[in-house]
Parts: C-alpha cells; sequence; structure tokens
C-alpha cells in the first residue's frame, strides 16, 4: 500500500516534469528550433488543427525555420496563425515555402524569458510539493486507521521526501540548463 502511493507521487512528479520542458520548448531562445511552433494551431476549414499535421516545420539555417504547408491554399491561414501567437514571430512567405527568421535577442528579452523560465519551474516544484502533500495527507490516514504503524509511516515519509527531493534537483538542473540556454549569444 505505501509503495503503490509512492509509485503515484513519482508518475505525479515526473508527469510535471515532463510539462515542464514542453513549457520550456516554448520559451525563445535565440536558435531557431521546430518546437518553437508545437502548440500552435491553425483554422483549416473551420477546425483548429496543429500546425505539425498541416505543414512541415524545419530549420533551416540556425536563425531560420521553414514551414512547408501540404497545401498551397493554407499558407496565408498559417501567416496568421503565426502572427496571432504570442511568439513575437514574423513569418514570411515566398510562395508555397513560410520562412520565420529569428530576432536576435536582446539582454532585456532575455531576462523577460528567464524570468519566465524560473516562474514555470516554481510551479513545477509548487505540483511536486503538492503531490507530496496529498502522500502524506494519505499515510496519516492510513496511520488513523491503524493499517500502518508510524514507524512504517516516519519511514515512508522519509523515503517520500527523498523523491521530491529528488524531482526538484531535477527542475533546478532543467532551469540551469534553459537559463545558460537563454544567456548564450
Amino acid at each position: 500500500m505505501i509503495d503503490d502511493l509512492k509509485e503515484d507521487a513519482k508518475q505525479r512528479m515526473a508527469k510535471t516534469i515532463e510539462a515542464l520542458g514542453t513549457n520550456f520548448n516554448k520559451i525563445r531562445t535565440g536558435r531557431a528550433h521546430p518546437s518553437l511552433l508545437d502548440g500552435l494551431r491553425v483554422s483549416y476549414y473551420g477546425t483548429d488543427t496543429p500546425l505539425s499535421q498541416l505543414a512541415n516545420i524545419g530549420v533551416e539555417d540556425s536563425r531560420t525555420l521553414t514551414v512547408t504547408p501540404w497545401e498551397k491554399n493554407i499558407v496565408p491561414d498559417i501567416e496568421k496563425a503565426i502572427m496571432k501567437s504570442d511568439l513575437g514571430l514574423n513569418p514570411s512567405s515566398a510562395g508555397s515555402v513560410i520562412r520565420i527568421p529569428m530576432a536576435m535577442l536582446t539582454q532585456e528579452t532575455r531576462k523577460g524569458y528567464i524570468k519566465q523560465a524560473r516562474q514555470e519551474a516554481e510551479s513545477v516544484r509548487v505540483s511536486i510539493r503538492n503531490a507530496r502533500r496529498d502522500v502524506l495527507s494519505d499515510l496519516k490516514d492510513l496511520l488513523k486507521e491503524k493499517e500502518i504503524s508510524e514507524d512504517e509511516e516516519r519511514r515512508a515519509q522519509d523515503d517520500v521526501q527523498k523523491i521530491t527531493d529528488q524531482y526538484i534537483a531535477e527542475v533546478d538542473k532543467a532551469l540551469a540548463a534553459k537559463e545558460a540556454d537563454l544567456m548564450e549569444i
């Protein structure tokens, strides 16, 4: 029973780390990376469709993304969706290929993105702590119902704390890597 609770906590914490990775991919660095456009949806025949299902996204050079739609008639819709997104990108189309140049990041925008990354990391830390809190309250309930002894509860609390510390360290490591990536010129 205690192992099930610990395993549940590990799964929840792993999911939050996964979510952090996808959120970090949305934070723009100076380099072109196809994952920047992962969350982008385009209105296609009245349905919001992920861009990756409508076009091929590639990297032309270190500062330019290319989007090659499967159908030529959706080029304006894709351009509109990219401009409306909160990524701050300005696409330009040349026939059926859309090129998206990445502007150099100023020191001020880098600091803004770092601040955003820190906020994302802090929200993930809070989620991890919430998972720990839930498991600890379940342990207390088991103790009250006399299903486990106080020693078992104490050991389980220590184990859950170690798991929590491990995942918090992963968050800190990911944040440090993202900060280094953002500050790289």
